[in-house]
């Protein structure tokens, strides 16, 4: 099956091109198409990791664009263990995010092209996972660029969804631009864009260390962009105005998590590079504290869960920039089931309160039991508090920072932050007495099971990298025996900073009180009223394009029409002024130009002669 493995990637894109040819006239075969073609995707995923596990590996490639000479492009597909262990995540949290869609999108007037979009998007990731190089990857990439675009925006009617996804589409552009500079830098220096080519170039010296360098910040350029990093965060959480199940998908399978493997898939080159690694760990550990902060304040419900995955996405950054891959995989794969879980909840509750506002919630524990239980525990494996998934990962990365002084404060800080803003978000949401008014919407099943099912890996999924069991998903992603220490030190500090964070919330908003917090909020304003405006990250961005950009093109206006149309309008009348002076000699009598032509013929027999009389004196 492995040697098949593109008929995962090949059973969504059916789905799509059915609805796209007419199934989208019928809602429920819309749907259904697309619920189909994951779940087989899902099933045949599990047999690719079964045979992976078992040795497999596959590397094809097909020549695309066979050129003179040595040079030529080419794509193809590879199956090794990041590739297996990441189809599984994709087509898994998508299968349940598009079963959940069933009854959050009831209704909706563009229900068959949310389905069609949502197929195209789950092909994409799966292609950008299954490539074998950075052009076949740059491919997809772009193309789920794209199908982000079309669900964020899927409520079009609305301005804000609008804005959000030409927002999400031009901020990634540069990032993306720049992760394609890489990809032709690297080719120039190392004649392959293939991984396996790369990697041997690297390994041999045959790609100067400062050309390695370059390269791979331009690469991560890329990274910076899908997965939100600073400082081109500032499009993920306004991507909250498209639909809650297409939230989930972005943050916990499809594009943010794109970033990540990119890295993780680049990291045999990266660990080439110190300033390179440096990098990408500074990056990381900066923008998982950094986008934390501003989850302490948000009162949108989605944006909190938003922050909270621009942080997490850090520290799987920071992992990976450490040189702990394995780890950074391992928290990407905890983190897709416990994110997923956290938006589904969120929107579960919205479908009844008909409102993001978390201080428009409050009093929901009764009206939405499963809900609230899978928010605690999702939160919970979220905080990294022992014995649930988010634990494992989050210490292997804190251990591996542990050398750093500085990443692993950044790292421990955030763990103290990241349980205050969700606990923060399960005292508002789900305590305390309603301060809004709930409509009367049973959840349905559709939407009832993916909440269920997503509880069991947020719980259990850490066992997989837990060093009492022998680390086997580190060993399977590493190709060799990976014991994972585990520093009881480390956990238990951990563990103890998580435990403040829920006490610290519980003092702010327990009970779903939020005096307290008001009152904290007013004696601290000015540091409130910076994270309330996100750092004034957005004020610069538009003033740099409002003063610098717009100025720029005010001044080439200028030079366009006071310097460069003068030029070309001077020389149009000059030359109309001499066409007129030379029109008036055109009289029209002959007898004239007879005695022109005399003139000019007297004038060339002088000339033709004057060198003869003058020899002859």
């Amino acid at each position: 099956m492995s040697q098949n493995a593109w008929i995962v990637a090949a059973l969504p894109l059916a789905s799509f091109l059915l609805i796209a040819a007419g199934a989208r006239r019928s809602e429920r075969a819309s749907a259904w198409l697309t619920i189909i073609s994951i779940g087989l995707g899902a099933g045949i995923s599990g047999l690719v990791l079964a045979e992976v596990a078992g040795g497999a590996r596959v590397q094809q490639s097909f020549a695309w664009l066979p050129l003179s000479g040595a040079f030529g492009l080419s794509l193809g597909f590879q199956v090794d263990p990041l590739t297996a262990t990441m189809l599984v995540v994709v087509t898994s949290v998508s299968l349940l995010v598009q079963i959940y869609s069933l009854g959050y999108m009831r209704g909706d007037a563009g229900y068959s092209r949310y389905f069609a979009a949502m197929s195209l998007f789950t092909f994409s990731m799966l292609g950008l996972v299954l490539a074998n190089s950075l052009l076949t990857i740059y491919l997809f990439w772009e193309l789920v660029g794209l199908c982000s675009y079309l669900l964020i925006g899927h409520w079009h009617e609305r301005p804000e969804a609008a804005a959000a996804a030409k927002k999400a589409f031009i901020v990634t552009r540069f990032g993306d631009f720049a992760f394609l500079l890489g990809i032709l830098f690297l080719y120039w220096h190392a004649g392959t864009v293939d991984f396996t080519g790369l990697e041997q170039a690297a390994a041999a010296g045959r790609i100067p260390a400062a050309a390695l360098t370059v390269g791979m910040l331009l690469v991560f350029c890329g990274a910076v962009g899908k997965s939100a990093q600073f400082p081109l965060h500032v499009w993920l959480p306004d991507a909250m105005e498209g639909p809650t199940p297409v939230s989930a998908l972005i943050h916990a399978a499809t594009m943010v998590a794109a970033g990540v493997y990119l890295m993780a898939r680049t990291s045999p080159l990266l660990e080439h590079s110190a300033t390179a690694m440096l990098v990408v760990a500074g990056v990381g550990g900066f923008t998982a504290i950094f986008a934390a902060t501003m989850g302490l304040v948000a009162n949108d419900i989605k944006r909190v869960l938003a922050y909270s995955t621009v942080s997490q996405l850090g520290y799987m950054m920071l992992a990976i920039g450490l040189g702990a891959m394995a780890a950074g995989v391992f928290h990407l794969f905890n983190h897709a089931f416990f994110k997923a879980l956290l938006f589904l909840c969120a929107g579960s509750v919205i479908h009844l309160m008909n409102t993001n506002d978390m201080f428009e919630m409050g009093g929901l524990r009764r009206q939405r039991p499963l809900a609230f239980w899978a928010t605690t525990i999702a939160a919970l494996s979220l905080a990294g508090v022992f014995p649930l998934s988010g634990f494992w990962s989050k210490d292997e990365i804190l251990a591996a920072a542990s050398a750093q002084p500085l990443l692993f404060a950044a790292a421990l800080v955030t763990v103290f932050l990241t349980a205050t803003y969700m606990f923060r978000v399960i005292f508002l949401t789900f305590l305390g007495s309603p301060r809004g008014h709930a409509h009367e919407h049973p959840e349905p099943v559709s939407m009832a099971i993916p909440l269920a099912v997503l509880i069991v890996p947020s719980i259990l999924t850490g066992l997989l990298g837990a060093p009492m069991v022998g680390n086997p998903l580190g060993s399977f992603l590493e190709g060799q025996a990976a014991h994972a220490e585990f520093d009881p030190t480390v956990a238990a500090l951990s563990t103890a900073v998580a435990l403040g964070g829920i006490l610290f919330a519980w003092a702010l908003y327990g009970g779903g009180k939020t005096e307290p917090a008001a009152r904290l909020a007013a004696q601290f304003r000015p540091a409130h009223q910076l994270l309330v405006n996100r750092y004034y990250m957005d004020h610069l961005y538009d003033w740099l394009v409002r003063r610098v950009v717009l100025g720029i093109g005010w001044i080439a206006n200028r030079i366009d029409l006071g310097l460069i149309d003068w030029m070309v309008n001077s020389v149009g009348a000059a030359a109309v002024a001499a066409g007129g002076s030379l029109r008036r000699i055109q009289s029209g009598q002959v007898q004239t130009y007879a005695w022109a032509f005399f003139a000019g013929a007297v004038t060339l027999a002088v000339v033709a002669a004057w060198p003869m009389l003058m020899g002859t004196r």
